[in-house]
């Protein structure tokens, strides 16, 4: 369960208060991503899309260039700079107010965010470890740092040896206890913990970990949970990530009420209410 803890990061320069829900809306800008991949066709659509998730509820904007879907080969640094460069920069002119992220696991694309473009948050997928120059940057820029489990890479990760565990919530909470102290010792001091739904688990195991979310408040850190159309859900519901929007909802709202810090979204208005109902029921 939730507890009553106050919890903060900081974000340009603003002490940004954890202890309601949040909520960070997606913008993946990647013609391949498995729900909105070639959504977003030109810079305006993007700004307009980003200016409705604001309006909606969102607290912060992720933007990613690169396909982490399973089994996907990704792209090269040159292609997720061309993809992401001129996003961030329309957008911290046009929203210069907007809490931004950046979902990527490179250094150099955290670092030209960041630098060039005031993002806020590193949201990376492979904690660093696809990039060994990664967390030395992140504790440079001094920003705060998303942490998520995975084995392997978005093109193997479900494999076999990647989705094996013996007890995946102690596994996964050790493993991020480790990259926590890895982090800390490198200089970033605002860390939020992502388990990681999807990446290297089987439905099974992801349920198993939504169960048990509340494990990781051990690791006194935020929680972020990335639930939104994943297969976990439409794939239990035999259906598609386009009809997955309920199946999202009933996650998301398992999450909050087992401790989730943030909800990472495709559907902010939606989850916005949830995260309504969820204060009011916390508050009465």
């Amino acid at each position: 369960m939730r507890e009553n803890i106050k919890r903060t990061i900081l974000c340009k320069g603003k002490v940004i208060d954890l202890s309601e829900p949040h909520i960070m809306g997606i913008i993946n800008v990647t013609p391949d991503s498995f729900y909105d991949g070639g959504k977003y066709k030109d810079l305006k659509s993007i700004i307009r899309a980003a200016e409705k998730m604001i309006e909606d509820g969102a607290n912060f904007i992720d933007i990613g260039a690169v396909s982490t879907r399973p089994g996907s080969a990704g792209c090269d640094l040159n292609t997720e700079m061309e993809r992401i460069e001129p996003v961030l920069n329309i957008l911290s002119k046009e929203l210069p107010e907007a809490l931004l992220s950046v979902d990527t696991f490179r250094s150099d694309v955290a670092a030209m965010a960041v630098e060039k473009y005031g993002v806020c948050i590193i949201n990376d997928i492979s904690a660093g470890n696809m990039d060994d120059k990664m967390i030395e940057t992140a504790g440079r820029l001094k920003v705060p740092f998303i942490a998520m489990h995975m084995k392997g890479t978005p093109e193997n990760m479900q494999s076999p040896e990647n989705t094996m565990y013996s007890d995946i919530v102690n596994e996964i909470v050790m493993a991020l206890a480790l990259k926590k102290q890895i982090l800390k010792d490198n200089g970033v001091t605002d860390i939020i913990i992502d388990p990681g739904f999807g990446f290297s688990k089987t439905i099974d195991q992801n349920y198993i970990l939504l169960k048990n979310l509340s494990a990781f408040r051990i690791l006194d850190c935020p929680v972020i949970a990335g639930l939104s159309r994943k297969s976990m859900i439409w794939k239990t519901l035999n259906s598609t990530p386009d009809s997955s929007l309920y199946g999202t909802i009933a996650a998301e709202t398992i999450a909050l009420t087992n401790g989730a810090d943030i909800l990472r979204v495709h559907d902010v208005k939606e989850t916005s209410d949830i995260v309504k109902i969820f204060k009011q029921y916390k508050q009465s």
